[in-house]
């Protein structure tokens, strides 16, 4: 005879919980992944600085600084600027593409949070930047800038620069939110991208028009220019220290409110 011995239910593996982050690293991954298949980025991230030290060094560095040698030391932070800011604008691209291609609604129907694919695009255009700065203090050193900061003063400096950044990319963020196709999206942000051009990036302030000076004086890329060359040269920025942190928080708050009120409002622009 055969006896039958009931078994008890069997055991099972609760499943696991994503982490609060993993939707947020998520898209910061698909943003990467994105950055790496478009020539455009990659463009952006590593020619565009390369081109720019060289023509500002070797083109305009004789005529502007007198010596080309010594001019380097003077520009190379603003081109550091000016490359954030236009691979910051990137951001403002994707972000409106994703908006044509309806996945912000798709997103919406997932347990994710809503600003998670735009905390991707702004973490991954930081990592991007952050790249593209490496680049130019690379170049820069090759073709003879020889910056004395120490460790504090670097910190310091790459801490500017990070600020700056995610300040802008916050703002290209809304601009493609807003913007009504890609081709928009990357025309608004060229008034972000104008002012390196007019401020102490490339020449002193003093030299240019009165008209000018007031403005170039009165806006961020100056401060930031002045803090970030004071500080890789291993001095203190002095008064320009607080008008370079001000003036990215200032920023990056307008832009978080503008897209909070934005985002849930926003919806897919599909186009046939």
């Amino acid at each position: 005879m055969t006896t039958i011995t009931a078994r008890g239910p069997l055991a099972t593996t609760p499943p696991v919980r994503p982490g609060v982050l993993t939707p947020f690293t998520v898209f910061v991954g698909r943003s990467l992944r994105h950055s790496l298949r478009d020539p455009e980025a990659l463009l952006m991230g590593i020619v565009l600085p390369t081109l720019l030290m060289l023509v500002f060094t070797f083109v305009f560095g004789g005529a502007i600084g007198g010596d080309s040698r010594a001019y380097i030391d003077y520009v190379t932070p603003g081109i550091i600027l000016l490359c954030a800011g236009y691979g910051a604008a990137t951001t403002a691209v994707a972000v409106s593409r994703d908006m044509t291609t309806g996945t912000i609604d798709r997103m919406r129907t997932m347990p994710v949070p809503g600003v998670a694919l735009l905390v991707g695009h702004t973490v991954a255009s930081l990592l991007r930047n952050l790249f593209s700065t490496a680049v130019v203090i690379l170049v820069g050193v090759l073709l003879g800038f020889r910056p004395a900061a120490g460790p504090v003063e670097w910190l310091a400096a790459v801490g500017l620069v990070a600020l700056w950044i995610l300040a802008i990319t916050a703002l290209f963020a809304f601009l493609g939110l807003v913007a009504g196709s890609a081709e928009a999206a990357s025309g608004y942000g060229f008034i972000l991208l104008f002012l390196p051009y007019a401020s102490s990036a490339f020449v002193p302030v003093a030299t240019m028009p009165s008209w000018l000076r007031v403005f170039a004086e009165h806006q961020p890329i100056t401060p930031l220019t002045e803090s970030i060359r004071a500080l890789l040269a291993g001095v203190s920025p002095g008064g320009d220290a607080v008008a370079a942190v001000l003036w990215p928080l200032g920023v990056l708050a307008v832009a978080l409110a503008l897209t909070a009120w934005r985002f849930p409002r926003t919806r897919s622009r599909l186009v046939h």
